[in-house]
C-alpha cells in the first residue's frame, strides 16, 4: 500500500469520525452549553499533553495569541449553535444545513481578500437558497434547528478563513491549544456570570462521561491533529472533495444509531442533495481553474 493511499484511507476515517460527532451530540443528554464546555476543556488538556510530549514551544507573540483567542470564541459559538441545533431538531437537519458553510465561505472570501465575486458562486448561492427553502417547507417543525445550524455554518466559514491564515505560520497543535483554551475561558466566564456552576452542572451520568471523552479525544484532539498530517501528503482538492462526505457519513450513522428519529420527508433529501451538489461543484470548478493557472505558468 502506497503512502498516498494510506493517507487517503486515513482521511476517510477522520471524516467518518467527524460525521460521528453529531451522533454523539444527540446521544449526550446534557445541554449544548455544558457539552461544549466539557468537550473543549478535555480537548485542551489532551492537546497540552501532546505538546508536552513532543516538546513544542508555546511562545507566540501576544498579538497572535489575541487573534487565536478571537477565533477560539468563534469556534465555541459555532459548536454551541451546532449542538443546540441537534438538540432541538436532529442530526440530519443540522448536518444538511451545516453544508451551507462552504457557500458562506465563497461569499465572505471576496470581501476578506478583496476580489470580485465569481458568477458561478452567485448561481450556487441561489441553488442553496432553493435547497434551504425546500427543507424549510417540508420540515416546519425543525425551523429553530435549521436557523441555529445556519448560524453555525456562518461561524464555521468565518473560523475557516481566519484559521487559514494562522495555520501558515504556527503549529496546528499550538493553534488549537490557544483557540480551544480561549473558547473554554469564554464559556467559563459566561457560566460564572450566570451562576450556572452549581452542583447539578457537574452531575454527569456515566454514559455521558464516556461519550464526552470520545467526543473530546477522538473526534476533537486526535481528528484535528491527524487531519493536518494528512493534508501534508494529499492535495487540498482531494481533501476538500472528501470532507464533503461528512454530512453523508453523519446522516448514515444517525440512521444506524438513532433510528426512527432521523427518518425525514423525501423532499428533505432532495433539498439536502441540492446543497451538497453545489458544494462539490464549487470545489470542482475552483480546482479546474487552479490547474489551468498552473499549466499556463
Amino acid at each position: 500500500m502506497t503512502d498516498r493511499l494510506k493517507n487517503y484511507l486515513h482521511l476517510h476515517f477522520i471524516i467518518f469520525i467527524w460525521g460521528f460527532t453529531a451522533v454523539l451530540g444527540k446521544l449526550i443528554t446534557i445541554d449544548a452549553l455544558p457539552l461544549v464546555w466539557y468537550r473543549m476543556g478535555i480537548a485542551v488538556l489532551l492537546i497540552a499533553v501532546f505538546i508536552a510530549i513532543n516538546k513544542f514551544s508555546l511562545k507566540i507573540a501576544p498579538k497572535q495569541i489575541a487573534k487565536m483567542a478571537v477565533v477560539g470564541i468563534i469556534i465555541a459559538l459555532h459548536w454551541l449553535t451546532f449542538f443546540k441545533a441537534i438538540k432541538v431538531s436532529n442530526v440530519s437537519i443540522a448536518l444538511a444545513t451545516l453544508s451551507t458553510g462552504a457557500l458562506f465561505t465563497a461569499i465572505i472570501e471576496p470581501f476578506i481578500y478583496k476580489r470580485k465575486m465569481i458568477w458561478y458562486e452567485i448561481v450556487f448561492g441561489i441553488v442553496v437558497v432553493i435547497g434551504l427553502y425546500i427543507i424549510f417547507n417540508v420540515e416546519t417543525e425543525y425551523i429553530e434547528g435549521i436557523v441555529l445550524a445556519l448560524i453555525s455554518a456562518l461561524l464555521a466559514a468565518i473560523f475557516s478563513i481566519a484559521n487559514g491564515k494562522l495555520i501558515q505560520s504556527h503549529r496546528p497543535s499550538v493553534i488549537s491549544f490557544y483557540e480551544l483554551g480561549a473558547g473554554v475561558l469564554f464559556i467559563t466566564v459566561y457560566l460564572a456570570i450566570r451562576g450556572d456552576f452549581d452542583a447539578s452542572f457537574f452531575q454527569v451520568s456515566k454514559n455521558d462521561w464516556i461519550y464526552l471523552f470520545i467526543l473530546a479525544s477522538i473526534c476533537t484532539a486526535y481528528a484535528f491533529i491527524a487531519s493536518v498530517r494528512v493534508m501534508k501528503v494529499l492535495t487540498p482538492y482531494t481533501v476538500m472533495l472528501t470532507v464533503n462526505l461528512e454530512p453523508v457519513y453523519g446522516i448514515l450513522l444517525a440512521f444506524v444509531f438513532l433510528g426512527e428519529s432521523e427518518k425525514m420527508n423525501p423532499l428533505f433529501y432532495f433539498g439536502a442533495l441540492l446543497i451538497l451538489s453545489t458544494v462539490v461543484a464549487n470545489g470542482l470548478i475552483k480546482n479546474k481553474g487552479k490547474l489551468k493557472k498552473r499549466n499556463r505558468s
